[in-house]
C-alpha cells in the first residue's frame, strides 16, 4: 500500500483521542489478493444465519460463492425491474449509471480510511431493489480475511427505491490463517428510500490480533425506516463509525448494538443521530462487556439540524466491567438547533452488582453461575429490543457464544 495512503489521524484529530494509531504501519499490509474458497468452511460466523440463505461471500479479493437466483443483465444503464444481489464491481460495470449514482454520496470521502477504501476496494456487494418491490429472503454478505499479514479493501452499498424492503445481514470474519494480524478496512452505504423499510443486520467477528477500520452510514427519506443491529466482537484495535441521517420528514431509525472485549482488546465506536427533517425518530442504544484488560470506548452525538422540529430522539450506553483492570469510556452528545424537539441520552459504567450476585448464591447457585447469569440478563436485556424471530434469535445466540468466550467458559454449555 506504499505511496496511497492518506496521512493517519493523531490523537489530537477530533474523534481519535482514545484510539492510538502510532504502532500502525499501513505500508507493511500489502493489500490482500485471490482468495481460497475453503475460508468459508474455516471461519468462525458470528451470526448463525437461517438455513439456505442466498449468500455473497468474498474471501480476500476473490468473490467466491455467488446468489442462487439469476442475476438480470445490463442494458445500457438501464436499471434492473427486480431486486438485484451482487458484486459491486459488476454492478458498476452493468450499471454505471445506478451505481454512479449513489456511490460515494453517503460515506464521508474526507475520512482518510475511507479515502484509501475509494482506490482499493476489490469485489465489494451491492444490493438493489427497486420501487415497490421486496428482497423475497433475507440475504447474507460474507467478507473473510483469511491471507494474514494483509490489508482488505471492502466495500457494500445497499440501495432500496421508494416503498422497497429488504433484509440485510452483513458479516466481517477472519479465518484460521490470518493469525499474524491484518487490516480490515470497509465502507457501508446504506440508501433507503421514500417509504422503504431495511433492516440491516451486522456482525464484526475479526481476529483479535488485527485492526479493523469501519465507515457505515445510512439515509432515510420521507417516511422511510432502518432498523440497524451491529455485534463487534473482534479486531485488537480500530474505530467503527456508524452514522445515521433521516433526511425525510416522517423517517425512522432504530439503532441497536452490542460488543464484547477480553485480553488487551481496544474496542472504539462512534455513533451518529443526525435529524435533518421534522418529524423523525431514532432510537439508539448500545451495550459493552470487557474482561481482563479490554478497553472501550462509545462516543454517541445526536445531531438535530434548523428546522428539524418534533424530533424525537434518544440514545444510551451501558457498559459492564468484569475485572479492575478493564476500562469503558461512554460519551453522549447533543447539538440542537431547533426548538420543538424531544432528545434524551444515558450513559453508565458499572461492575456486577454485589447484591444481585449475593441474593443468587444465597439460592443455591455457585459464584461462576451468578455471575454468568446476571452478565447474560445484562446483554439479553438488549436482544429483547428485537422483534421475534431469526434475528432476535441469532443475535441472542451470537451474544451467548462471545460471553463464554470472554468468561473463559467452554463452548456449548447448557
Amino acid at each position: 500500500m506504499a505511496g496511497t495512503a492518506p496521512p493517519l489521524p493523531t490523537s489530537k484529530t477530533p474523534g481519535w483521542e482514545f484510539t492510538d494509531l502510532s504502532g500502525l504501519d499501513l505500508d507493511a499490509y500489502p493489500q490482500a489478493v485471490e482468495g481460497d474458497a475453503s475460508a468459508l468452511d474455516r471461519a468462525e460466523f458470528v451470526l448463525q444465519a437461517p438455513e439456505g440463505i442466498p449468500t455473497l461471500a468474498q474471501v480476500d479479493g476473490s468473490v467466491v460463492e455467488h446468489p442462487d437466483s439469476p442475476q438480470p443483465s445490463g442494458n445500457g444503464g438501464a436499471r434492473p425491474s427486480e431486486p438485484l444481489v451482487t458484486t459491486l464491481a459488476s454492478a458498476l460495470e452493468r450499471y454505471p449509471d445506478l451505481v454512479g449514482e449513489r456511490l460515494g454520496t453517503v460515506a464521508d470521502s474526507e475520512d482518510p480510511f475511507v479515502a484509501l477504501n475509494d482506490s482499493a476496494w476489490r469485489g465489494g456487494a451491492f444490493v438493489y431493489v427497486p420501487a415497490g418491490k421486496r428482497l423475497e429472503d433475507p440475504t447474507q454478505l460474507l467478507a473473510i480475511q483469511d491471507a494474514g499479514g494483509t490489508s482488505l479493501s471492502y466495500r457494500t452499498l445497499i440501495v432500496l427505491e421508494e416503498s422497497a424492503e429488504a433484509e440485510v445481514w452483513e458479516q466481517w470474519l477472519t479465518s484460521d490463517r490470518a493469525g499474524e494480524g491484518a487490516v480490515f478496512n470497509t465502507v457501508t452505504e446504506i440508501w433507503v428510500g421514500r417509504g422503504a423499510n431495511l433492516r440491516y443486520v451486522s456482525a464484526q467477528g475479526l481476529g483479535e490480533n488485527g485492526w479493523v477500520f469501519a465507515s457505515q452510514r445510512a439515509e432515510v427519506e420521507r417516511d422511510g425506516s432502518l432498523d440497524w443491529v451491529a455485534l463487534g466482537f473482534g479486531s485488537e484495535r480500530g474505530k467503527v463509525r456508524m452514522d445515521t441521517r433521516l433526511a425525510g420528514k416522517g423517517s425512522s431509525a432504530k439503532v441497536t448494538g452490542a460488543y464484547a472485549g477480553m485480553g488487551s482488546q481496544h474496542l472504539d465506536f462512534d455513533t451518529t443521530q443526525v435529524h435533518a427533517a421534522p418529524a423523525t425518530n431514532s432510537d439508539l442504544a448500545f451495550r459493552g462487556v470487557l474482561n481482563q484488560k479490554a478497553t472501550a470506548v462509545w462516543r454517541g452525538m445526536i445531531r438535530v439540524e434548523r428546522g428539524a422540529q418534533q424530533t424525537d430522539a434518544f440514545q444510551e450506553c451501558r457498559n459492564l466491567l468484569l475485572s479492575k483492570s478493564a476500562h469503558a469510556d461512554a460519551i453522549p452528545g447533543l447539538e440542537i438547533e431547533a426548538d420543538d424537539v424531544r432528545c434524551t441520552h444515558a450513559a453508565a459504567t458499572t461492575q456486577i452488582d454485589a447484591e444481585q450476585l449475593h441474593y443468587l448464591r444465597s439460592h443455591g447457585l455457585g459464584e461462576a453461575e451468578s455471575r454468568s447469569l446476571i452478565i447474560e440478563g445484562f446483554l439479553e436485556a438488549l436482544a429483547e429490543r428485537l422483534a421475534e424471530g431469526p434475528v432476535r434469535t441469532a443475535v441472542s445466540d451470537a451474544l451467548e457464544r462471545r460471553l463464554d468466550e470472554v468468561l473463559g467458559l467452554p463452548q456449548g454449555r447448557g
